[in-house]
């Protein structure tokens, strides 16, 4: 597939979004009341998007390599990396093609930054990327290249990343980054009252921090661990940190959260830049 070079100057470049992948294949077992507000919004976010991508570059929080990796296969297939659910979770099926185009020139873009990079083959897609696609992009027809998390988990880099893929932007490829903005398993599951607030005020800072312009912006979430609660909300930051990945590609474009629910307790919430 080859990627257009340049959309034409009358259409809106696509926006980059950050979006929460649920708890496991949740979008997809008998879970009553819990999920159904995220899906909704996860099922309508094609409908936003100014036209059909002809790609998409995504970083779930479930893939971490030493230097940012590209799936670079044809046909990448699904991981299941949950645990403990039921079995036809695991039979679950996406079967979105991967782009070794749009690979090739993410590595050339981040090679032109500087930046050490690798490309995959064989890896596959997994739950932090097919299970929200399968209701953000239920067709599974088109193409879907994955972003690996530095393992360092270094915010600056993943700004710089983020940032040196914004080109992408203008050649209708959508830029997706997937996690949560709450992620502490122990809280989230054992309900915990004190827990619950400090995932608001923690959520209320995130949110201020992404809507606000391009430098106090970046400057914020470079510094999320001061934010109140914010290492009671992420023990540690996997899911947190495709966020900054995103503000990195959204360059001066103004984020707003679009995607604000109460799930079990604790306040979760989405992105979207442009």
């Amino acid at each position: 597939m080859a990627i257009r070079s340049i959309i034409p100057d009358n259409m809106a470049r696509q926006p980059v979004l950050f979006l929460p992948h649920g708890g496991g294949p949740c979008f997809f077992m008998d879970w009553p009341d819990t999920w159904d507000r995220m899906a909704a919004y996860l099922r309508g976010i094609a409908a936003t998007l100014p036209r059909r991508p002809d790609a998409i570059l995504v970083m779930s929080g479930h893939w971490e390599t030493v230097v940012p990796t590209v799936t670079s296969g044809a046909q990448p297939a699904l991981i299941y990396d949950y645990h403990g659910f039921p079995p036809h979770t695991y039979q679950l099926r996406y079967p979105a093609p991967g782009s070794p185009a749009l690979a090739a020139q993410v590595r050339s873009l981040l090679d032109r930054a500087g930046i050490a990079n690798a490309g995959d083959p064989t890896r596959g897609f997994d739950h932090g990327v097919f299970i929200p696609f399968m209701l953000a992009f239920d067709k599974a027809d088109v193409p879907i290249v994955e972003l690996s998390l530095k393992s360092d988990m270094n915010v600056a880099d993943e700004l710089r990343i983020g940032a040196a893929l914004h080109p992408l932007r203008d050649q209708n490829v959508l830029i997706v980054a997937t996690g949560m903005t709450y992620h502490n398993l122990s809280h989230f599951m054992g309900r915990n009252p004190e827990s619950d607030a400090i995932s608001r005020m923690f959520d209320g800072w995130l949110a201020d921090a992404v809507e606000a312009p391009e430098a106090e912006r970046d400057e914020a979430l470079l510094h999320w661990e001061r934010a109140p609660g914010a290492r009671i909300c992420h023990p540690r930051e996997e899911h947190l940190l495709p966020l900054m990945f995103a503000a990195g590609a959204a360059g001066a474009d103004r984020g707003r959260r679009d995607y604000s629910d109460i799930v079990m307790g604790k306040a979760l919430s989405g992105f979207r830049f442009g």
